[in-house]
Protein backbone atom coordinates (compact mmCIF):
# COMPACT_ATOMS: atom_id res chain seq x y z
CA UNK A 1 0.00 0.00 0.00
CA UNK A 2 1.13 3.27 -0.73
CA UNK A 3 1.97 6.34 2.24
CA UNK A 4 -0.95 7.27 4.21
CA UNK A 5 -0.96 11.21 4.54
CA UNK A 6 -2.87 12.28 7.36
CA UNK A 7 -6.02 13.53 5.88
CA UNK A 8 -6.74 10.38 4.63
CA UNK A 9 -6.27 8.19 7.85
CA UNK A 10 -8.97 11.13 8.85
CA UNK A 11 -11.19 10.69 6.12
CA UNK A 12 -11.07 6.75 6.12
CA UNK A 13 -11.94 7.07 9.57
CA UNK A 14 -14.88 9.16 9.18
CA UNK A 15 -16.20 6.87 6.56
CA UNK A 16 -16.10 4.02 8.42
CA UNK A 17 -17.57 6.13 11.34
CA UNK A 18 -20.65 6.82 8.81
CA UNK A 19 -21.06 2.72 7.99
CA UNK A 20 -20.63 2.00 11.43
CA UNK A 21 -23.06 4.53 12.51
CA UNK A 22 -25.30 4.29 10.14
CA UNK A 23 -28.95 6.55 11.12
CA UNK A 24 -26.99 7.59 14.57
CA UNK A 25 -25.63 11.74 14.24
CA UNK A 26 -21.96 11.84 13.01
CA UNK A 27 -19.16 11.78 15.65
CA UNK A 28 -16.13 14.60 15.50
CA UNK A 29 -12.28 13.01 15.07
CA UNK A 30 -10.59 12.91 18.11
CA UNK A 31 -8.31 15.37 19.26
CA UNK A 32 -4.91 13.83 17.65
CA UNK A 33 -3.03 16.41 18.48
CA UNK A 34 -3.71 16.81 22.39
CA UNK A 35 -0.50 15.17 23.27
CA UNK A 36 2.06 16.56 20.70
CA UNK A 37 5.12 16.21 22.29
CA UNK A 38 4.50 13.08 24.45
CA UNK A 39 6.83 10.46 24.06
CA UNK A 40 6.00 6.82 24.61
CA UNK A 41 7.46 3.27 24.68
CA UNK A 42 6.31 0.25 23.51
CA UNK A 43 7.52 -3.55 24.13
CA UNK A 44 6.42 -6.07 21.50
CA UNK A 45 6.60 -9.62 20.67
CA UNK A 46 9.59 -10.26 18.31
CA UNK A 47 7.26 -10.89 14.58
CA UNK A 48 4.62 -9.74 11.89
CA UNK A 49 2.47 -7.71 13.86
CA UNK A 50 5.73 -5.98 15.45
CA UNK A 51 7.29 -5.28 11.93
CA UNK A 52 3.83 -3.77 11.18
CA UNK A 53 4.01 -1.06 13.79
CA UNK A 54 7.66 -0.17 13.62
CA UNK A 55 7.31 0.20 9.91
CA UNK A 56 4.84 2.84 9.88
CA UNK A 57 5.15 4.55 13.11
CA UNK A 58 6.06 7.68 11.80
CA UNK A 59 3.09 8.28 10.57
CA UNK A 60 1.44 8.05 13.69
CA UNK A 61 3.92 10.36 15.06
CA UNK A 62 2.70 12.81 12.17
CA UNK A 63 -0.75 12.44 12.87
CA UNK A 64 -0.67 13.03 16.58
CA UNK A 65 3.23 14.77 17.41
CA UNK A 66 3.81 11.86 19.51
CA UNK A 67 7.11 10.04 19.70
CA UNK A 68 7.26 6.57 20.18
CA UNK A 69 9.89 4.41 20.93
CA UNK A 70 9.17 0.45 20.68
CA UNK A 71 11.50 -2.70 21.51
CA UNK A 72 10.69 -5.92 19.83
CA UNK A 73 11.50 -8.94 22.28
CA UNK A 74 11.31 -12.92 20.95
CA UNK A 75 8.18 -13.99 22.40
CA UNK A 76 9.36 -16.18 25.25
CA UNK A 77 11.71 -13.11 26.48
CA UNK A 78 9.05 -10.87 26.28
CA UNK A 79 6.92 -12.39 28.31
CA UNK A 80 9.48 -12.88 31.40
CA UNK A 81 10.39 -9.18 30.89
CA UNK A 82 7.18 -8.10 31.40
CA UNK A 83 6.25 -9.75 33.95
CA UNK A 84 8.75 -8.75 35.99
CA UNK A 85 8.70 -5.19 35.07
CA UNK A 86 5.01 -5.54 36.06
CA UNK A 87 5.47 -6.99 39.57
CA UNK A 88 8.31 -4.16 40.07
CA UNK A 89 5.03 -1.48 39.95
CA UNK A 90 7.44 0.59 37.92
CA UNK A 91 7.34 -0.58 34.15
CA UNK A 92 9.60 0.94 31.74
CA UNK A 93 6.80 0.84 29.01
CA UNK A 94 3.73 2.32 28.35
CA UNK A 95 1.82 0.09 25.81
CA UNK A 96 2.48 -3.43 25.48
CA UNK A 97 1.99 -6.60 23.50
CA UNK A 98 0.07 -8.82 25.28
CA UNK A 99 -0.57 -12.49 23.99
CA UNK A 100 -4.06 -13.36 25.11
CA UNK A 101 -3.84 -16.98 25.66
CA UNK A 102 -1.07 -16.88 27.83
CA UNK A 103 -1.33 -13.24 29.70
CA UNK A 104 -4.94 -12.81 29.68
CA UNK A 105 -6.18 -14.10 33.27
CA UNK A 106 -2.51 -13.24 34.67
CA UNK A 107 -3.26 -9.82 33.94
CA UNK A 108 -6.10 -8.94 34.68
CA UNK A 109 -6.04 -10.58 38.51
CA UNK A 110 -2.31 -8.96 39.46
CA UNK A 111 -4.48 -5.21 37.74
CA UNK A 112 -1.77 -4.49 35.34
CA UNK A 113 -3.58 -3.05 32.00
CA UNK A 114 -5.66 0.29 32.51
CA UNK A 115 -9.02 0.00 32.24
CA UNK A 116 -10.09 1.56 28.46
CA UNK A 117 -13.61 1.26 28.82
CA UNK A 118 -14.77 5.19 29.38
CA UNK A 119 -11.86 5.79 26.74
CA UNK A 120 -13.71 3.78 23.79
CA UNK A 121 -16.62 6.13 24.73
CA UNK A 122 -14.76 9.60 24.96
CA UNK A 123 -15.25 11.08 21.52
CA UNK A 124 -12.22 13.23 21.89
CA UNK A 125 -10.12 9.91 22.33
CA UNK A 126 -11.38 7.30 20.10
CA UNK A 127 -12.32 7.72 15.99
CA UNK A 128 -15.84 7.15 14.98
CA UNK A 129 -15.24 3.68 13.18
CA UNK A 130 -13.79 2.07 16.47
CA UNK A 131 -16.89 0.46 18.46
CA UNK A 132 -17.33 -3.00 20.16
CA UNK A 133 -19.46 -4.80 17.79
CA UNK A 134 -16.90 -4.41 15.14
CA UNK A 135 -14.44 -6.67 17.26
CA UNK A 136 -15.31 -10.33 16.67
CA UNK A 137 -16.90 -12.45 19.47
CA UNK A 138 -13.32 -13.83 20.39
CA UNK A 139 -11.70 -10.74 20.58
CA UNK A 140 -13.87 -8.92 23.47
CA UNK A 141 -14.00 -12.57 25.16
CA UNK A 142 -10.07 -12.21 25.44
CA UNK A 143 -9.84 -8.13 25.50
CA UNK A 144 -13.04 -8.02 28.58
CA UNK A 145 -12.52 -8.78 32.15
CA UNK A 146 -15.43 -10.89 34.17
CA UNK A 147 -16.93 -7.62 34.97
CA UNK A 148 -17.22 -6.75 31.12
CA UNK A 149 -14.71 -4.00 31.11
CA UNK A 150 -12.46 -3.48 28.22
CA UNK A 151 -8.76 -3.64 29.28
CA UNK A 152 -7.07 -3.89 25.77
CA UNK A 153 -7.75 -3.88 22.07
CA UNK A 154 -7.55 -6.76 20.81
CA UNK A 155 -4.97 -7.11 17.16
CA UNK A 156 -4.55 -10.17 15.57
CA UNK A 157 -6.26 -13.23 16.02
CA UNK A 158 -4.33 -16.97 15.16
CA UNK A 159 -7.42 -19.10 14.00
CA UNK A 160 -6.69 -23.32 13.62
CA UNK A 161 -7.78 -24.32 9.64
CA UNK A 162 -6.87 -27.24 7.59
CA UNK A 163 -4.21 -27.17 5.07
CA UNK A 164 -4.48 -29.99 2.50
CA UNK A 165 -2.55 -31.07 -0.73
CA UNK A 166 -5.00 -30.68 -3.46
CA UNK A 167 -2.42 -32.97 -5.48
CA UNK A 168 -2.55 -35.68 -3.36
CA UNK A 169 -6.34 -35.76 -2.89
CA UNK A 170 -7.03 -35.14 -6.30
CA UNK A 171 -4.99 -38.45 -7.24
CA UNK A 172 -6.36 -40.47 -4.57
CA UNK A 173 -9.91 -39.30 -5.66
CA UNK A 174 -10.89 -38.19 -2.03
CA UNK A 175 -12.91 -35.61 -1.09
CA UNK A 176 -12.14 -32.38 1.57
CA UNK A 177 -13.17 -34.06 4.71
CA UNK A 178 -16.18 -31.97 6.53
CA UNK A 179 -16.20 -34.09 9.70
CA UNK A 180 -13.46 -35.27 12.00
CA UNK A 181 -14.19 -38.36 11.02
CA UNK A 182 -13.94 -38.34 7.25
CA UNK A 183 -10.63 -36.39 7.98
CA UNK A 184 -9.36 -39.06 10.14
CA UNK A 185 -10.72 -41.91 6.51
CA UNK A 186 -8.64 -39.32 4.64
CA UNK A 187 -5.57 -39.26 6.25
CA UNK A 188 -5.48 -43.28 6.87
CA UNK A 189 -6.29 -43.92 2.68
CA UNK A 190 -3.44 -40.85 2.05
CA UNK A 191 -0.64 -42.85 4.08
CA UNK A 192 1.63 -44.68 2.24
CA UNK A 193 4.47 -45.06 4.55
CA UNK A 194 6.77 -47.36 1.80
CA UNK A 195 6.77 -43.86 -0.65
CA UNK A 196 7.38 -41.94 2.42
CA UNK A 197 3.71 -40.01 2.38
CA UNK A 198 1.27 -39.63 4.94
CA UNK A 199 -2.18 -38.31 5.36
CA UNK A 200 -2.07 -35.97 8.50
CA UNK A 201 0.97 -34.19 10.39
CA UNK A 202 0.37 -31.96 13.18
CA UNK A 203 2.21 -30.59 16.76
CA UNK A 204 2.97 -33.89 18.61
CA UNK A 205 5.85 -32.21 20.88
CA UNK A 206 4.78 -32.00 24.88
CA UNK A 207 2.79 -28.47 25.32
CA UNK A 208 2.74 -27.19 21.61
CA UNK A 209 0.54 -30.43 20.90
CA UNK A 210 -2.31 -28.97 22.90
CA UNK A 211 -3.19 -26.46 20.10
CA UNK A 212 -3.92 -28.94 18.26
CA UNK A 213 -5.84 -31.05 20.51
CA UNK A 214 -7.98 -28.41 21.81
CA UNK A 215 -9.46 -28.51 17.92
CA UNK A 216 -10.96 -31.75 18.69
CA UNK A 217 -11.41 -31.35 22.41
CA UNK A 218 -13.83 -28.30 21.59
CA UNK A 219 -15.50 -30.12 18.87
CA UNK A 220 -16.15 -33.09 20.79
CA UNK A 221 -17.85 -30.88 23.19
CA UNK A 222 -15.54 -30.13 25.70
CA UNK A 223 -15.20 -27.42 27.96
CA UNK A 224 -12.43 -26.17 29.62
CA UNK A 225 -14.24 -24.97 32.91
CA UNK A 226 -17.15 -25.88 34.78
CA UNK A 227 -19.17 -22.74 36.27
CA UNK A 228 -17.00 -22.99 39.55
CA UNK A 229 -13.53 -22.95 37.68
CA UNK A 230 -13.36 -26.45 38.42
CA UNK A 231 -11.11 -27.83 35.44
CA UNK A 232 -12.39 -30.64 32.92
CA UNK A 233 -9.97 -32.07 31.33
CA UNK A 234 -10.56 -36.18 32.08
CA UNK A 235 -14.43 -36.50 30.75
CA UNK A 236 -15.48 -38.45 28.01
CA UNK A 237 -14.87 -35.40 25.55
CA UNK A 238 -11.74 -35.35 26.36
CA UNK A 239 -11.04 -39.09 25.84
CA UNK A 240 -12.85 -39.09 22.30
CA UNK A 241 -10.68 -35.96 21.41
CA UNK A 242 -7.65 -37.95 22.72
CA UNK A 243 -8.63 -41.37 20.81
CA UNK A 244 -8.86 -38.89 17.60
CA UNK A 245 -5.83 -37.28 18.42
CA UNK A 246 -3.48 -40.59 18.82
CA UNK A 247 -4.95 -41.93 15.64
CA UNK A 248 -3.83 -39.45 13.23
CA UNK A 249 -0.43 -39.01 14.47
CA UNK A 250 0.54 -42.88 14.94
CA UNK A 251 -1.81 -44.24 12.37
CA UNK A 252 -0.96 -41.51 9.87
CA UNK A 253 1.68 -39.31 10.15
CA UNK A 254 5.37 -39.04 9.60
CA UNK A 255 8.09 -41.01 12.04
CA UNK A 256 8.93 -39.11 15.07
CA UNK A 257 5.80 -37.01 15.01
CA UNK A 258 5.90 -36.70 18.75
CA UNK A 259 8.93 -34.18 18.36
CA UNK A 260 6.89 -32.07 15.92
CA UNK A 261 6.17 -28.55 16.86
CA UNK A 262 4.68 -25.86 13.82
CA UNK A 263 8.16 -26.03 12.30
CA UNK A 264 8.78 -29.62 11.54
CA UNK A 265 5.26 -29.64 10.68
CA UNK A 266 5.37 -27.21 8.32
CA UNK A 267 8.66 -28.48 6.65
CA UNK A 268 6.83 -32.14 6.19
CA UNK A 269 3.54 -30.11 4.61
CA UNK A 270 5.65 -27.80 2.08
CA UNK A 271 7.99 -30.76 0.83
CA UNK A 272 4.61 -32.40 -0.11
CA UNK A 273 5.02 -35.06 2.08
CA UNK A 274 1.89 -34.40 4.18
CA UNK A 275 -1.63 -34.39 2.73
CA UNK A 276 -3.31 -32.24 6.23
CA UNK A 277 -1.77 -30.29 8.06
CA UNK A 278 -3.86 -28.57 10.85
CA UNK A 279 -2.14 -25.02 12.67
CA UNK A 280 -2.61 -21.84 12.62
CA UNK A 281 -3.90 -19.35 9.74
CA UNK A 282 -1.16 -17.78 10.01
CA UNK A 283 1.59 -19.59 8.27
CA UNK A 284 0.11 -19.54 4.68
CA UNK A 285 2.78 -17.06 3.51
CA UNK A 286 6.08 -20.00 3.60
CA UNK A 287 3.61 -22.28 1.88
CA UNK A 288 3.55 -19.86 -1.17
CA UNK A 289 6.53 -18.89 -1.29
CA UNK A 290 8.84 -20.70 -4.10
CA UNK A 291 11.88 -20.48 -2.18
CA UNK A 292 10.31 -22.18 0.81
CA UNK A 293 7.48 -24.69 -0.94
CA UNK A 294 7.47 -27.27 -3.09
CA UNK A 295 3.46 -27.26 -2.98
CA UNK A 296 3.07 -23.82 -4.05
CA UNK A 297 -0.40 -22.94 -5.64
CA UNK A 298 -1.49 -26.61 -4.18
CA UNK A 299 -2.32 -25.71 -0.83
CA UNK A 300 -5.99 -25.84 -0.45
CA UNK A 301 -7.38 -23.51 2.86
CA UNK A 302 -10.69 -24.55 4.71
CA UNK A 303 -12.24 -24.47 8.14
CA UNK A 304 -11.27 -27.29 11.08
CA UNK A 305 -14.04 -30.10 9.98
CA UNK A 306 -17.04 -30.71 12.29
CA UNK A 307 -16.86 -33.04 15.20
CA UNK A 308 -19.83 -34.84 16.83
CA UNK A 309 -21.14 -32.28 19.06
CA UNK A 310 -19.84 -29.18 16.82
CA UNK A 311 -17.60 -26.96 14.65
CA UNK A 312 -15.14 -24.53 16.24
CA UNK A 313 -11.67 -23.24 15.73
CA UNK A 314 -9.90 -23.38 18.04
CA UNK A 315 -8.50 -19.48 18.52
CA UNK A 316 -5.59 -17.73 19.85
CA UNK A 317 -4.47 -13.97 20.10
CA UNK A 318 -2.89 -11.26 20.48
CA UNK A 319 -3.42 -7.77 21.89
CA UNK A 320 -2.39 -4.34 22.83
CA UNK A 321 -2.85 -2.48 26.30
CA UNK A 322 -1.82 0.44 28.45
CA UNK A 323 0.46 -0.32 31.63
CA UNK A 324 -1.89 0.90 34.57
CA UNK A 325 1.21 2.24 36.06
CA UNK A 326 2.00 4.34 32.92
CA UNK A 327 1.79 8.65 33.30
CA UNK A 328 0.66 8.40 30.22
CA UNK A 329 -2.21 6.96 29.54
CA UNK A 330 -4.32 8.76 27.24
CA UNK A 331 -1.86 9.29 24.63
CA UNK A 332 -1.21 5.38 24.98
CA UNK A 333 -4.77 5.05 24.15
CA UNK A 334 -4.46 6.92 21.09
CA UNK A 335 -0.96 4.81 20.01
CA UNK A 336 -3.43 1.39 20.61
CA UNK A 337 -6.16 2.53 18.87
CA UNK A 338 -3.56 3.20 15.54
CA UNK A 339 -2.36 -0.35 15.87
CA UNK A 340 -5.80 -1.32 15.32
CA UNK A 341 -7.03 0.84 12.93
CA UNK A 342 -8.12 0.02 9.46
CA UNK A 343 -5.41 0.94 7.66
CA UNK A 344 -2.59 -0.94 10.00
CA UNK A 345 -5.16 -3.84 9.91
CA UNK A 346 -5.46 -3.41 6.03
CA UNK A 347 -2.00 -3.56 5.88
CA UNK A 348 -1.18 -6.96 8.13
CA UNK A 349 -3.68 -9.09 6.14
CA UNK A 350 -2.59 -8.32 3.14
CA UNK A 351 0.96 -8.50 3.72
CA UNK A 352 -0.29 -12.28 5.35
CA UNK A 353 1.42 -10.95 8.47
CA UNK A 354 -1.72 -11.63 11.00
CA UNK A 355 -5.68 -11.45 10.68
CA UNK A 356 -7.51 -8.19 12.29
CA UNK A 357 -10.13 -8.81 14.95
CA UNK A 358 -11.85 -6.42 13.27
CA UNK A 359 -15.01 -7.83 11.50
CA UNK A 360 -15.17 -4.54 9.03
CA UNK A 361 -11.69 -4.92 8.09
CA UNK A 362 -11.85 -9.09 7.09
CA UNK A 363 -14.95 -8.11 5.41
CA UNK A 364 -13.82 -4.89 3.46
CA UNK A 365 -14.02 -5.70 -0.46
CA UNK A 366 -11.39 -3.13 -1.38
CA UNK A 367 -8.89 -4.48 1.49
CA UNK A 368 -9.73 -7.95 -0.06
CA UNK A 369 -8.82 -7.53 -3.36
CA UNK A 370 -4.45 -6.45 -1.91
CA UNK A 371 -4.29 -9.50 0.11
CA UNK A 372 -1.50 -11.18 -1.76
CA UNK A 373 -2.45 -15.10 -0.53
CA UNK A 374 -5.41 -17.49 -2.10
CA UNK A 375 -8.84 -16.46 -1.88
CA UNK A 376 -9.36 -19.90 0.26
CA UNK A 377 -7.00 -18.68 2.29
CA UNK A 378 -9.20 -15.07 3.28
CA UNK A 379 -12.42 -16.99 3.50
CA UNK A 380 -10.99 -19.82 5.63
CA UNK A 381 -10.50 -17.21 7.81
CA UNK A 382 -13.61 -15.23 7.69
CA UNK A 383 -15.35 -18.48 8.03
CA UNK A 384 -13.37 -19.70 10.87
CA UNK A 385 -14.10 -16.50 12.78
CA UNK A 386 -17.86 -17.34 12.93
CA UNK A 387 -16.78 -20.69 14.58
CA UNK A 388 -14.05 -19.23 16.71
CA UNK A 389 -13.67 -20.41 20.32
CA UNK A 390 -10.69 -19.83 23.03
CA UNK A 391 -8.38 -22.59 22.68
CA UNK A 392 -6.88 -22.60 25.71
CA UNK A 393 -8.28 -22.22 29.48
CA UNK A 394 -8.42 -18.37 31.02
CA UNK A 395 -6.31 -19.13 33.84
CA UNK A 396 -3.00 -17.89 35.61
CA UNK A 397 -1.03 -21.54 35.33
CA UNK A 398 -1.82 -22.08 31.41
CA UNK A 399 1.36 -22.87 30.88
CA UNK A 400 1.18 -25.61 33.49
CA UNK A 401 -2.01 -26.59 31.38
CA UNK A 402 0.13 -27.09 28.30
CA UNK A 403 2.45 -29.21 29.75
CA UNK A 404 0.69 -31.53 32.01
CA UNK A 405 -1.99 -32.53 29.36
CA UNK A 406 0.78 -31.93 26.64
CA UNK A 407 2.57 -34.90 28.61
CA UNK A 408 -0.74 -37.10 28.44
CA UNK A 409 -1.11 -36.47 24.94
CA UNK A 410 2.87 -37.09 24.19
CA UNK A 411 2.52 -40.20 26.11
CA UNK A 412 -0.60 -41.51 23.68
CA UNK A 413 1.75 -41.82 20.75
CA UNK A 414 3.79 -44.54 22.30
CA UNK A 415 1.02 -46.39 23.01
CA UNK A 416 -0.66 -44.98 26.40
CA UNK A 417 -4.14 -45.17 27.07
CA UNK A 418 -6.06 -42.21 26.66
CA UNK A 419 -7.84 -42.18 29.45
CA UNK A 420 -5.11 -43.26 31.73
CA UNK A 421 -3.22 -40.81 30.84
CA UNK A 422 -5.84 -37.68 31.01
CA UNK A 423 -6.71 -38.93 34.45
CA UNK A 424 -3.64 -38.79 35.72
CA UNK A 425 -2.95 -35.49 34.00
CA UNK A 426 -6.34 -34.33 35.33
CA UNK A 427 -4.95 -35.22 38.75
CA UNK A 428 -1.76 -33.23 38.55
CA UNK A 429 -3.34 -30.21 37.36
CA UNK A 430 -6.33 -29.63 39.68
CA UNK A 431 -4.44 -28.58 42.60
CA UNK A 432 -1.84 -26.33 40.63
CA UNK A 433 -5.08 -24.90 39.34
CA UNK A 434 -7.03 -24.42 42.38
CA UNK A 435 -3.43 -22.80 44.41
CA UNK A 436 -3.28 -20.07 41.81
CA UNK A 437 -7.04 -19.14 42.44
CA UNK A 438 -6.48 -19.03 46.22
CA UNK A 439 -3.19 -16.99 45.30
Amino acid sequence: MSAITRRTLLAGSAAAGAYALAGSPARAEPQWKKYAGTKLEVILAKGPRGDNLQKYIKEFTALTGIEVESEQIPEQQQRQKVVIEFSSGKPSFDVVHLSYHVQKRQFEKAGWLADITDYMKDPNLTAPDLTEADFSAAGLTYAKNDKGRMLSLPWSVDYFILYYNKEMFEKKGIAVPKTLEEMADAAEKLTDSKSGTYGFVGRGLRNANVALWTNFYLNYGGEFLDGKGNILSDGPEAIEATKLYQRLLTKCAPPGVAGFNWMESMASFTQGRSAMWIDGVGWAPPLEDPSASRIVGKVGYTVVPAGPKGQFSSTYGDGIGIAAASPNKEAAYLLCQWVVSRNQGARLLQAGGGVPFRNSILGDAEIQKGVKLPKEWLQSAIDSAKISKLGLPVVVPVAEYRDIIGSALTATLSGGDPATELKRAHEQYRPILERSEKA
